[in-house]
């Protein structure tokens, strides 16, 4: 009984980080993310998305045309599903349910105490924090700044973090022969200043503030960090929720 209570967290935290798990675990944010955007948008070519996404999709649109977007589809869940599938045959095929429950309560948990903690930190740093959602985001519908929401767990943990914190992190080691642990502490560091400045670009990006460039600077360093630590799954989902508890809050 001893053994079996010491050896689940140890199992819990190696197996949620892989591939199989991580990936799965976020197919849920990816539909929702879709459907709404899809049904929102009424097929829309200038249809409000999340800025992430939309950034992504221009430069296959870009490079392919009006089939950009399908190409892209196409290639993020063919990658996805080629990752899973090396996963399960070098660790077998069984998912755990109990491993999907502990990564839901902790996205859900680490949502509540990012909230509090950065925002605490902000304000020490700073005059009184202003709120994250300000004009002219606050001029969407609720439906609409949910759906960017749930957007910016999934897509801009994928161009944040794994595209750009894993690029420079790769590059830190193998072209610098820096150790994984500078390496990643360069990453999450670039990477939140890229992530913070994102925030001000397109017609609905924020009025550019001291307090909230530093409070998502200290956001890019959390998920940039969890990202390092636990994986893609948990840091978009975490991410995810904790958009959406500021929009309700």
């Amino acid at each position: 009984m001893t053994g079996t209570t010491l050896t689940w967290p140890r199992t819990y935290w190696r197996q949620s980080r892989s591939h199989r798990y991580s990936l799965l675990f976020a197919v849920p944010l990816l539909v929702l993310y879709e459907v709404m955007a899809a049904v929102l948008g009424r097929g829309e070519p200038q249809a409000i998305r999340n800025g992430a996404d939309v950034m992504l999709k221009t430069l296959f649109i870009a490079l392919l045309g009006p089939r950009g977007p399908l190409v892209f589809g196409a290639l993020l869940i063919g990658v996805a599903v080629w990752l899973v599938v090396r996963d399960m045959r070098a660790h077998g095929t069984r998912l755990s349910p109990r491993i999907f429950a502990g990564m839901t309560a902790e996205s859900i948990l680490l949502a509540l105490i990012f909230g509090i903690v950065v925002s605490s930190i902000t304000a020490q740093l700073l005059a009184p924090f202003a709120a994250l959602v300000q004009p002219p985001m606050q001029e969407l519908d609720f439906p609409t700044q949910l759906m960017v929401s749930l957007g910016a767990g999934l897509y801009e943990e994928l161009l944040f973090r794994v595209l750009l914190v894993g690029a420079i992190a790769a590059l830190g080691t193998r072209a610098f022969g820096w150790r994984p642990v500078p390496a990643a502490v360069v990453a999450v560091g670039i990477g939140a200043l890229i992530f913070s400045a994102f925030h001000y670009i397109g017609p609905f990006g924020d009025r550019l503030e001291a307090a909230s460039f530093t409070f998502r600077l200290i956001a890019g360093i959390f998920f940039s960090a969890l990202f390092v630590a636990r994986g893609f799954g948990i840091t978009a989902w975490t991410h995810a929720l904790y958009d959406v508890f500021l929009l309700i809050g």
